[in-house]
């Protein structure tokens, strides 16, 4: 699994703009054969996060190059972001743990 880190910070004057394409890039990373999930998380300073996982590099290398995302990049770059740094990643362990439901209390 590869999985983008994205963190970024937006200009003031180009969140309009940035909360109407970023819905939509969303949408498009979903399409992307490879793609596993994206979540996107705001720190309190304002410092936007964005967790991408694809299957493997080539998917991932695949949606950076899509010819829409690009120019979304662009428009990011000229109009919505003050700064970000991208970092791309390969995991090399993974656990998970998933605690089991219990089943509701019957009442009678």
């Amino acid at each position: 699994m590869v999985i983008t880190i994205f963190r970024s910070r937006l200009k003031p004057e180009g969140t309009e703009a940035y909360y109407e394409l970023a819905p939509k890039m969303g949408e498009l990373a979903k399409t992307m054969p490879g793609y596993i999930s994206h979540k996107v998380f705001i720190a309190e300073d304002g410092e936007r996060l964005t967790l991408v996982e694809f299957e493997d590099e080539e998917a991932q290398r695949n949606w950076r190059m899509n010819a829409t995302h690009v120019e979304a990049q662009k428009k990011g770059r000229k109009e919505f972001y003050a700064e970000y740094k991208l970092q791309i990643c390969s995991v090399v362990r993974e656990t998970s743990f998933k605690a089991e439901k219990k089943a509701a209390a019957r009442t009678e």
